[in-house]
């Protein structure tokens, strides 16, 4: 099992949002992730500076790369007037470096 964590700016006030659409999340966004061999997918939000962290595991050996997936770009598209994104919708994703584990 390999771990990925990383973080991403919401714009002021999105916060509710942001939870309120992941708490709606589109049963065909979490079939992706299941299929795609993602597990314990859990994200964090920060108020006092609109971050959110995300951090999940994945089983498979080449990694996740699901950045062509149909679906998933409609959700980037959806989810893009409450966060900072790329020209391409997707969210602006900042890398985390594992230093520590249990």
């Amino acid at each position: 099992m390999k771990h990925v964590a990383f973080k991403m700016r919401l714009k002021p006030g999105m916060g509710n949002e942001y939870k309120r659409r992941h708490d709606a999340l589109w049963p065909e966004v979490r079939q992706l992730l299941l299929d795609s061999g993602i597990r314990e997918y859990a994200i964090f939000f920060d108020p006092e500076t609109d971050i959110v962290f995300a951090v999940h595991n994945y089983s498979t050996e080449q990694g996740v790369n699901l950045k062509n997936e149909d679906v998933l770009q409609l959700w980037w598209d959806y989810m893009a007037d409450i966060m900072d994104v790329n020209p391409d919708n997707s969210p602006v994703i900042i890398p985390m470096l594992q230093v520590f584990e249990l």
